[in-house]
């Protein structure tokens, strides 16, 4: 047996059939197949086996493949040949719930599956008698936790992510570890790690004996802090050391929020600083005279603000203190800061070194001190830049720009370069702008506009320089740390071309010009069974960059939409059409099916998957002509034609002096056979009265022998 040293215990793996419910095994039409075998490294599974007798209507082949804990199975697909109808399955069971993997639609050979725990389950199943096949072959890996969250405003470190491997935790300076700070990955039928994640939060106050160097923020920094809080921390140095306080940040709301600092134990001792008489922040610091400190941060039930952030540091007596720069760094001739200790300051790429002097010297044995402050580095708003590389930051950063502003920064590399520019980072405001000109004033090409949020993209020059511009809205409401931009840029070399494409697998290029020069057209294709994922067509554009990102070719597993059939309604068996997946077509009332209604997608190997059917049509339903109804004695229809279409109407009348009895219009009702709505009506004679003139002539005949001799007829 293999030994794995991460375990107690070797490696096995078990194949088995899993219990079958009671109804399955009675069942005599479902033939079942079990294999039982050790197996000490890897294995293959063979379904159905070839050794299995022809079945009768049904057959199912169910395999339970389970490694020790720790570790995972791994499923290759070796051969795989199913046929229509046919289902595979592939579960993760060893976790307490089934967990579906794979299944038979995205089968194909070379696809690996694996399972999240120890446990993994594979059914077979077939209704055919010419059944399909498949060939698969399984191996342990070991399992691994998964990587641990990073904690805001902390770090973290992991020896492994395997089974006994740690996580180290903690925090950056001036923030506390909430929870362990280690925590061990565990082995289980699926690895977890023995704790939750810590937090790294800011505390409200404290005591730090014994100070060295560290740095104090308010709760909730770089966010606000909350309402109605009371802070208080005591510094104590080591004996006969003083202590140093460098602000870094004091943003308070402008009501009855306050920051103290006391030369001393306690809120009694004398005033250092109070934000309540103090406008500006001291550059140099403060200095105590002792070997304590005491803060207090107090915050009214109203408004909030960023906070507070404060350095501390202990020296001892005959030293200077520490000195420090934020965005910057410095170089110094004694480490001990020793009266004599020469400092010299530098900021980093992107930031501008203001106030104070480049280079300050601990002077003053009596009473050792810096001869100057220690300058400050910001991101200033325009400047002109002739490095061949570096980046430009928005204003402040990596605290918010001020409202209003307009900044131009000019860049210019050499005569023969071009600048590429990499825009790492861009979050501004909605009525905020930035305009990337080529050239070397704001009359040049536009390269870009921009505003709001977008992610990281790169722009290229045509020459040697870039003007960028910025504008804040006088009401912009950005404010918070890492809101602005960071634009980092390059010098590179100036050509007439973009740069050579490379070919993708599984498919081929093509391309309208063999220098490819601006406006050449590069046109990547996929070989059958494969689909192009991205741009299709990438244009060589006038900066001499292409128009996207390089295409590839994946295999298609799943058939194309074919599309809606007019007058129908069509029923999906699933989101998406995956092979296996089937379309019905139903059509509207009055239209008649032409072709089939049910549409199968299945894989046709190397030229991928297809429908199993052509679309069909729904066609007007047609019926058969009604017959002539016929013609009612003395009655007149309005068409004379032996066969009348669904649909159609036939009108009577009748002949003067007859009434007509019954439906006047006649429908042809469609049908199989169509029928008429009714029988055609009949015409009946009129009642006359004559009156025998003979007899009577004159105007006084009486009524009595008028109505003696009336005749009344009928036809």
């Amino acid at each position: 047996q293999p030994a794995f040293k991460s375990c107690a215990q070797p490696y096995y793996a078990m194949l088995s059939k899993p219990t079958l419910s009671s109804h399955l095994k009675m069942n005599p039409w479902i033939s079942y197949f079990v294999e039982k075998v050790d197996i000490l490294t890897e294995g293959y599974i063979e379904a159905p086996p070839q050794s299995s007798s022809a079945f009768q209507s049904t057959m199912d082949c169910s395999y339970l493949i389970t490694v020790y804990l720790g570790y995972g199975v791994e499923v290759q697909v070796m051969n795989v040949n199913l046929s229509e109808g046919d289902k595979m399955v592939f579960e993760d069971v060893g976790h307490g719930e089934n967990t579906m993997l794979a299944n038979e639609s995205i089968l194909m050979r070379g696809l690996v599956v694996r399972s999240h725990s120890n446990q993994i389950f594979i059914r077979f199943h077939s209704q055919r008698s010419q059944v399909g096949s498949v060939l698969l072959r399984y191996q342990a890996f070991v399992l691994s936790c998964v990587f641990p969250l990073r904690p805001l405003y902390g770090d973290v470190s992991v020896s492994s992510l395997h089974a006994g491997g740690q996580a180290f935790f903690s925090c950056l300076t001036g923030y506390q570890l909430q929870g362990s700070s280690v925590l061990t990955c565990c082995n289980a039928s699926t690895p977890y790690w023995s704790g939750k994640e810590p937090n790294c939060l800011a505390a409200c106050g404290g005591l730090i004996r014994n100070v060295t160097i560290g740095r104090i923020v308010s709760p909730g920094f770089p966010s606000n802090y909350s309402n109605n809080l009371t802070c208080h921390w005591l510094l104590e140095a080591p004996e006969g050391q003083k202590l140093h306080i460098h602000f870094e940040k004091v943003a308070l709301a402008e009501d009855d929020d306050r920051l103290l600092i006391k030369n001393g134990n306690s809120i009694d001792a004398a005033t250092l600083y109070d934000s309540y008489e103090v406008e500006y922040l001291p550059n140099e610091g403060l200095l105590s005279t002792s070997r304590h400190l005491f803060i207090e941060l107090t915050t009214d039930a109203t408004g909030t603000s960023t906070g507070i952030a404060v350095r501390y540091q202990a020296f001892a007596a005959g030293h200077c203190y520490q000195p420090f720069v934020k965005y910057g760094n410095l170089t110094s001739s004694d480490n001990t800061w020793a009266v004599g200790s020469v400092v010299e300051f530098a900021c980093d790429t992107g930031y501008t070194l203001e106030q104070g002097s480049v280079t300050i010297e601990c002077v003053d044995p009596n009473n050792p001190q810096w001869n100057d402050t220690e300058p400050a580095c910001r991101a200033v708003c325009s400047g002109e830049i002739t490095d061949s590389a570096g980046v430009v930051l928005s204003p402040n950063w990596p605290e918010a720009y001020d409202k209003g502003q307009d900044c131009i920064w000019g860049i210019h590399v050499e005569e023969d370069k071009r600048i590429m520019l990499d825009i790492q980072v861009l979050n501004i405001g909605k009525n905020d702008l930035v305009t990337f000109y080529d050239g070397d004033d704001l009359t040049a090409k536009v390269l870009g506009q921009y505003w709001g949020s977008k992610s990281q993209f790169k722009l290229y020059t045509s020459n040697a320089d870039v003007t960028i511009q910025f504008q804040s809205d006088p009401a912009t409401n950005i404010y918070g740390y890492c809101n602005g931009f960071i634009f980092r840029f390059f010098e590179v070399a100036r050509n007439d071309t973009c740069p050579e494409l490379p070919e993708i697998s599984n498919g081929w290029k093509s391309t309208s010009h063999p220098e490819l020069v601006q406006g050449t057209v590069v046109t990547y294709q996929c070989y059958p069974g494969y689909q192009v994922v991205g741009a299709e067509l990438l244009t060589c554009q006038w900066d001499l960059t292409w128009s996207g990102d390089l295409p590839s070719c994946e295999r298609v597993v799943s058939c194309a939409d074919p599309g809606k059939v007019e007058h129908s309604r069509r029923v999906l068996s699933g989101p998406h059409f995956t092979v296996g997946s089937t379309i019905q077509y139903i059509c509207s009332k009055g239209f008649t099916l032409s072709g089939n209604s049910l549409l199968t997608c299945f894989d046709r190997g190397s030229t991928g998957p297809k429908w199993n059917q052509k679309l069909p049509r729904c066609l007007p339903e047609t019926f058969e002509p009604c017959s002539h109804p016929g013609t009612p004695t003395y009655g007149i229809p309005s068409s004379a034609k032996l066969h009348f279409q669904a649909g159609e109407t036939l009108h009577y009348a009748c002949l003067s002096g007859h009434q007509l009895l019954g439906e006047p219009v006649l429908h042809c009702v469609p049908g199989h056979p169509s029928q008429w709505s009714g029988l055609p009506p009949v015409c009946k004679g009129k009642k006359l009265n004559i009156i025998n003139k003979n007899v009577c002539k004159t105007e006084t005949c009486s009524a009595a022998y008028d109505t003696a001799h009336r005749i009344t007829m009928t036809w």
